[in-house]
This record gives structure tokens, C-alpha cells and sequence, in this order.
């Protein structure tokens, strides 16, 4: 049966990472070295969490049998009451079956350790070492795989001698230390410590803003007004993005357009001209090729190799920048309709959920059974998820109450006062096996998941940050598995401290799990395992207060970098700003809607053959006529500002035509 656990382990978290790489990444158009370290990491930091119940399970089993081989008149001995052919009662001593049954998961011997031992240190060369040398070698603008390794490891040098100075630092420590002996095991221990040390470190970090925000998110999202608010602040801080982004790629277009204007064909450098033309869109692409103005430069001047490489890395850059926001537009423009929708339903009398002719555009395409009908749409919307998701979070919160008391006294064994530790110790009094591995996945998967859901939510401005719809650059999926395989070992680890099963921690002879024995004897760096491991976590409170009071937002706010927080008045111009927007965009899609409704009856009139078709064409077709019709639009409406701010400038004129582009979702 622990061939069949495992097997369906592997396969569904490999199923999970693929999913998520294909959400956030693109699969068809990213290289294939960046989806294979992604996925890799991804995976072996999700198989990590799922495996690690059944490693506890399996350690509680060892310890019972050892417990019982060496105290064996308690465990397998009872007095049975017998009758004796006088009629006087006595006790006899017999045996009874062992109560140490073997758990359904069970791992023989030998299997896990050898599997900790590759996960782990194959995730450790994916984050120390290959994933930040395949960031720079896929950001980088060079033409050749030479050029590429050559830029990472220049990029790299400063990144791995910082860290090999604070690794020398530790052995340097180790080595003058009097009663310890510089051996092979305790190199590794040090480095699993000081790799630990720093995910230590960044894990409570993380996991502060999460244990707090998840609650406080589903509590605010069971609020519609609250959530429309919200999405006319985003709507207005991403148009200014977009924005900014459209105007970033017209001046590198124009850049492009000048180098590819003064570069002859018979220079030999022509080659990386025409390589850059091709990350370049199309509609630039086009008004590229049909502009032959002579460049007021010498020619062949313009353009060396050097500057080349600069002008590629930078149209990446811009066009993965300039995507992105167009998809965010597209999708909170998209959310923004069916709040309002939500919003004018919850007053409807016949209790049947209405959608407005904008909103009804992007739901075409959906799944519409006949159970999902507009009244059980009217009571889901307006009803039934306020209060489930208010149920959820009231649910979360004591998780994470329970996690932030824990993580203040889990040092403690005697009271145990963790507890997580008590719910493992009532279920390892009863050899329940199967509570002990539910309450472990549980407690595991949500401290995952108040920890990764912030690496899926935090922005470093435009270096990091995870796009959803297939948007997400090469270097943040990267910089992603850097965080997952740096942050997972010191969870586990941390978690494995929460329920008591770590020596190091509770200072208890039990036998060790699997997962703990690759980790060494922390002991070896006593200032560290006696110190940083017990009270760093206590830290976790002090952030999850600052969490809860927004004094992280505040200080953006007071920055000018501004964060939305409910009902503070110097949003309140962004929030307006942003209704602006989604009734500019309400204000297009009718007079697109109109355009083809005349269309097709002047179709009617003149007896077109395709008048004789249904109504109802092909969603493309549909999807083509709306691009075209908004193009159109964007460009009567901006095309004049964007010309008065940039004189001449042809290319900022045809990015200003493309601003109001609703992809489809």
C-alpha cells in the first residue's frame, strides 16, 4: 500500500507543479531551460510537504516498536479474569497483540533517507547554484550561448562570493572552536545550517503577512462594496502602469527603428538587427518595414555589437512588460463588470441575477448548465458566499492563531504548550495513524500556504512578479523556484519543531524522522540551534501585529507608492479615477456592440449571403470585429494627446492605439 501512496503522491504533485507552471508561465513560448529548472524546483518543494506525513507516521510506528522491545511486560501483557472449577476467581498473565499495527503508509527502511537525501540536495543546487546562473543567461541580450554564459557568470561573481564569504566565516568558526574537528559530516552540517539559517530568516518574514492577510482577504472579499472599490484602485494604478509600459516600448521601438534604418544589409552585423526585429510586435514590426526615411546618422554607425546586445535585452524587456499589463487591464476591467453586475443584482426584487450587456461579452464562452441557472447565480452571488467565505475566514483565523501560539511556546516540552504538538501526541497515544497524517498534511499545507501565496503576491517594482494567464517573465518563474526550495526545507523543519519530533528542539531520545537525519546535529552550532531556532520564530508575532495595523502599506503610502486601506481618504481620487476608466471601457464595448448591430442589419438589407447564416457567429470572428472596433476607438481618443507630448513621434502614436485592447480571458 506504501508503493501506491507514494506513486499517487508523485504523480498528482507533479500534476500540481505543471498546472501552476502553465498558469503563470508559457509553456509554448518559454525556453526550455527555465521551465525545466521551474518545474524541478516547483516540484521537488511540493513533494517535499507531501511526503513529509507520511514520514512522521512512520516514525511514531519505529518508535512504538522500539518502545515495546524494550519494555515488553506493559505493552504485551494483560491480566485476564478466569474462573477456577472451585468457583474462586484469579488472574492470569496473558498476551494480547501487539498494538504497534503497521500504518497503511508505512516506508521500509532505507527508502526515505535516500530519498531526503536527493530532493534536498537537489534542491539546494537548483536555488545555491544552476537557478540564479539561468536567470542571468535567459535575461540576457546576447546573440550567442557564449555570450550568454560569459554575462551570467560576470553577473553571478558578486552573487556567489558574497555568500561563499559568510560559508568560509562559519568554517573559520567551526575549525577554531577547541573540541570540534573539521570532518566531512560537519561540512555538510554547516552548510545545511547556514542554508536553513537564512530560510529561517526569511520564512517568518513571510509567514507574518501571510498568517494575518489570508483571513483578513477572504473576509473583505465576502464584501461586494468593499471588492469594487478595491478593483477601481487596482484599475487605476495599472492604467498608469500601462501607460508608462506603452510609452517605454514606443521609445525602444523608436531605437529600433533607427538602428534598423542605418543598418546596411551587407553589414555584418545586419544578422542581430534582424534577430531583435523578430521579438518586436507586429504592429510595429509592420510600420518598420513600410517606413525607408534615411536615418540623419552615418550609416553603419549607429549600431556595434555591444549596443546591440543592450537594445535586445531592453525590447525583452519592454514587450514582456507591455503584455503584462495589458492582460491586468484586461482582467480587472473584467472583474470590475461583474462586481458592478453583483452589485446592481443584490437589489433586483425578482432575485435573478442580470448581467449588463459589457459583462455578458466576456461570459460567453462559459460553462452555463442548466442547474447553474440565473436564480442559483442571484443566491450564490448576493447570498450564499458572503457568508461562506466569512465562515473560511473566521476558520483561518484560528489557524493561524493556533500557528502564532505555537510558534511562541513550541520551545516548551514540559508543559507541551504547542498545539500542534498536543493534537500529534493525543493521535500517537491511540496509534491513530491516519488523524496523524490528515493533521500533519493540514498543518503543513497551510503554513505552505500562508508562506507561498506571499511569494505568489510580492512585487519587487518590474525585477519580480508573478503574472497569472501565461505572463510571467523567465527571471521571476525562476526567482520563484529560488524561493520554494530555500524557504521549504527550514518550514518543514520548523514544522517538524512545532509537533515536538525534532531533537534539536525538544531535547527528547526519540527516534528521529527521515527527514530530520540528512539535517545533521544542530548542536554543532549551539549560538544557532540553541538561539536563532527557538526565538527567532517568536518574531512572528510582532509581524503579524504590523500585518494587522497596515504599517507596511502606510509607509508606501507616505512614499507616494500607494496601497489601498478600506476607507483612507487619500485613495479616494484613485478609487474615482478608476470608475472613470471602466465606464470609458463600458462607453467602447457598446459602440463596438452598436457598430455590429448595424453592420448586420445593413447585411439584412442588401441580402448578403451571410445574412443568411445565424446571427451568432464564431466567438472569433466576434473577438476580431471588437479588436479592430476598439483599435479604432483608442486611437480617435488618445492618438492627438499622445502626438502633442511627443512631436513626430510615430511610434508613440501607434502605442497609443493599442492602449484599450481587451484580450480575451
Amino acid at each position: 500500500m506504501s508503493a501506491v501512496a507514494l506513486a499517487i503522491v508523485v504523480v498528482v504533485v507533479f500534476c500540481l507543479a505543471f498546472y501552476l507552471l502553465q498558469h503563470y508561465g508559457d509553456i509554448w513560448k518559454q525556453q526550455w531551460m527555465v521551465l525545466f529548472g521551474t518545474l524541478l524546483s516547483w516540484y521537488l518543494c511540493f513533494l517535499i510537504v507531501f511526503i513529509l506525513p507520511f514520514d512522521v507516521s512512520t516514525t511514531i510506528y519505529k518508535q512504538c516498536v522500539r518502545n515495546n522491545s524494550s519494555n515488553p511486560t506493559p505493552a504485551n501483557q494483560s491480566q485476564r479474569l478466569n474462573q477456577s472449577k472451585n468457583g474462586n476467581f484469579y488472574y492470569e498473565n496473558v498476551k494480547v497483540a501487539n498494538v504497534c499495527q503497521e500504518p497503511w503508509s508505512y516506508i521500509p527502511d532505507g527508502i526515505l533517507p535516500v530519498f531526503w537525501r536527493v530532493v534536498y540536495w537537489t534542491s539546494q543546487f537548483l536555488t545555491w547554484l544552476l537557478l540564479p546562473f539561468m536567470q542571468s543567461y535567459a535575461r540576457s541580450g546576447s546573440f550567442s550561448v557564449v555570450g550568454k554564459i560569459r554575462t551570467a557568470l560576470i553577473e553571478n561573481a558578486i552573487y556567489y562570493g558574497s555568500y561563499l564569504l559568510i560559508f568560509i566565516s562559519l568554517i573559520v568558526y567551526v575549525a577554531a572552536h577547541p573540541k570540534w574537528k573539521l570532518t566531512w559530516t560537519e561540512f555538510q552540517t554547516i552548510g545545511i545550517t547556514a542554508a536553513n539559517t537564512w530560510g529561517l530568516f526569511l520564512l517568518v518574514l513571510l509567514l507574518g503577512y501571510g498568517l494575518v492577510e489570508i483571513p483578513r482577504s477572504y473576509w473583505f472579499a465576502s464584501s461586494n462594496g468593499y471588492m469594487l472599490d478595491k478593483t477601481y484602485f487596482k484599475v487605476a494604478k495599472v492604467a498608469i502602469e500601462k501607460a508608462e509600459a506603452e510609452e517605454h516600448l514606443a521609445d525602444v521601438m523608436e531605437e529600433v527603428a533607427v538602428v534598423h534604418r542605418s543598418t546596411r544589409a551587407t553589414n555584418c552585423l545586419r544578422k542581430y538587427v534582424d534577430t531583435i526585429l523578430t521579438k518586436c510586435p507586429s504592429e510595429y514590426l509592420e510600420e518598420m518595414r513600410r517606413d525607408v526615411e534615411p536615418s540623419s546618422g552615418d550609416p553603419d554607425v549607429l549600431a556595434n555589437k555591444a549596443g546591440l546586445v543592450k537594445m535586445h535585452e531592453k525590447v525583452i524587456t519592454a514587450v514582456q512588460r507591455h503584455r503584462q499589463t495589458q492582460v491586468q487591464w484586461s482582467i480587472l476591467v473584467h472583474q470590475a463588470f461583474h462586481l458592478e453586475d453583483v452589485a446592481k443584482s443584490q437589489s433586483s426584487p425578482t432575485r435573478f441575477f442580470v448581467r449588463s450587456s459589457s459583462s455578458s461579452q466576456q461570459q460567453r464562452g462559459c460553462f452555463r448548465s442548466s442547474i447553474y441557472t440565473p436564480k442559483v447565480e442571484w443566491y450564490w452571488e448576493c447570498v450564499c458566499r458572503q457568508y461562506f467565505y466569512r465562515g473560511l475566514a473566521v476558520l483561518l483565523c484560528l489557524l493561524s492563531a493556533a500557528v502564532v501560539w505555537s510558534e511562541c511556546t513550541f520551545f516548551s516540552t514540559n508543559p507541551v504548550l504547542s498545539l500542534f504538538a498536543v493534537l500529534i501526541q493525543l493521535a500517537e497515544k491511540h496509534y491513530n495513524y491516519i488523524w496523524i497524517e490528515v493533521a500533519c498534511f493540514i498543518s503543513i499545507l497551510f503554513l505552505c500556504v500562508c508562506v507561498y501565496s506571499t511569494v505568489f503576491r510580492i512585487r519587487f517594482f518590474n525585477y519580480y512578479y508573478l503574472v497569472p494567464h501565461h505572463q510571467t517573465d523567465a527571471y521571476s518563474l525562476q526567482f520563484s523556484g529560488m524561493l520554494f526550495c530555500r524557504l521549504t526545507p527550514p518550514l518543514c523543519l520548523n514544522f517538524l519543531g512545532l509537533i515536538h519530533m525534532d531533537s534539536a528542539i525538544s531535547h527528547q531520545d526519540k527516534i528521529q524522522t527521515s527527514y530530520t537525519t540528512i539535517m545533521g546535529s544542530m548542536h554543532l552550532l549551539s549560538f544557532i540551534s540553541d538561539g536563532f531556532y527557538i526565538y527567532y520564530p517568536m518574531l512572528v508575532l510582532l509581524l503579524c501585529l504590523a500585518t494587522l495595523y497596515n504599517l507596511g502599506s502606510r509607509c508606501l503610502n507616505l512614499l507616494g507608492l500607494y496601497q489601498y486601506l478600506g476607507s483612507d481618504e487619500s485613495i479616494a481620487d484613485l478609487v474615482d479615477e478608476g470608475k472613470q476608466f471602466i465606464r470609458r471601457e463600458k462607453r467602447k464595448l457598446q459602440k463596438c456592440r452598436d457598430v455590429g448591430s448595424r453592420k448586420w442589419a445593413w447585411q439584412q438589407r442588401h441580402n448578403n449571403p451571410k445574412s443568411l447564416q445565424n446571427r451568432n457567429v464564431t466567438s472569433s470572428e466576434e473577438e476580431d470585429d471588437q479588436r479592430r472596433c476598439l483599435l479604432q476607438n483608442d486611437t480617435e481618443d488618445e492618438s492627438a494627446s499622445n502626438k502633442s507630448r511627443t512631436p513626430g513621434g510615430r511610434y508613440h502614436s501607434l502605442s497609443a492605439s493599442s492602449s484599450g485592447v481587451l484580450d480575451p480571458v
